[in-house]
């Protein structure tokens, strides 16, 4: 990394690196608001697709952690930047929450049954068979498949919870169709995040807690990448990837000296 370039704007995963099951880990209130001292553009990335930005600056907010709304990318805002890019205008049949909803009502899009352009799947917790069932349908019947994101399984205080991924692996067995996910480690995600706050790959650093999926999307997009140790990657399973990252450290609070 002697030959990168300085980082001059920053993304970060949340869970696993900012908070965990709804804590703030030690160290993200001083690495935020040193980052909003600095004037540095930054983003702060999920891939759940469930919240609004407004949301999740609310959720941040009670937990003592200041994000501002323009400074939170979503896979659910991923995805309908990539769909106001490929088809502005469009339709589609959504499985989802508000996160969802709303970010594809914001770029014009009409959601319905009848015969849309799109099967779009996010994240809930609620997916019903009849949704699921409708969504394999209107697949067969011509609409393409699109997901928030992989994840097969969400976090949560009982335990695991299946994710989009999980869902998304039935209805390609129903249909014979894989989807095209716009999250991570999908790089686009990476990509309109940096270009919604001017940034430009050479200078940016990823910070995330897995590699799999925040260290692979940030490699791949071009940014320099540090792995923390406070999520799912534990240090014994870095050199089980092809990969690795440009730095490991044990926490957020590491990294809080290098803005």
């Amino acid at each position: 990394m002697a030959d990168r370039k300085p980082v001059e704007s920053w993304l970060t995963d949340m869970d696993g690196v900012l908070i965990h099951e709804g804590v703030p880990i030690p160290g993200a209130d001083g690495f935020l608001k040193k980052l909003r001292e600095s004037g540095k553009p930054f983003l702060v990335l999920t891939n759940n697709s469930i919240y609004t930005p407004r949301d999740l600056h609310a959720r941040l907010s009670r937990m003592g952690l200041d994000v501002p709304v323009e400074n939170i990318w979503t896979s659910a805002l991923a995805t309908a930047k990539f769909l106001d890019d490929q088809r502005p205008g469009g339709t589609a049949y959504v499985i989802g929450e508000a996160g969802l909803t709303t970010a594809l009502h914001d770029i014009g899009y009409v959601l319905t049954d009848h015969d849309p352009d799109y099967v779009v799947l996010g994240e809930t917790r609620t997916y019903s068979f009849e949704a699921m069932t409708k969504a394999v349908r209107l697949i067969n019947a011509g609409a393409r498949f699109i997901c928030t994101n992989p994840d097969e399984t969400g976090p949560s205080t009982e335990g695991p919870l299946p994710a989009t991924g999980a869902v998304a692996a039935l209805i390609t067995k129903a249909t014979g169709k894989q989807p095209y996910f716009a999250g991570k480690p999908n790089p686009l995600m990476m990509r309109t995040g940096l270009n919604a706050i001017g940034a430009h790959s050479e200078t940016s650093a990823m910070i995330g807690d897995r590699m799999d999926t925040d260290v692979l999307a940030g490699m791949e997009a071009g940014m320099q990448t540090f792995l923390v140790l406070t999520g799912l990657t534990r240090p014994d399973q870095v050199e089980n990837f092809p990969y690795r990252p440009s730095r490991i450290v044990d926490s957020i609070a590491d990294l809080v000296d290098r803005i």
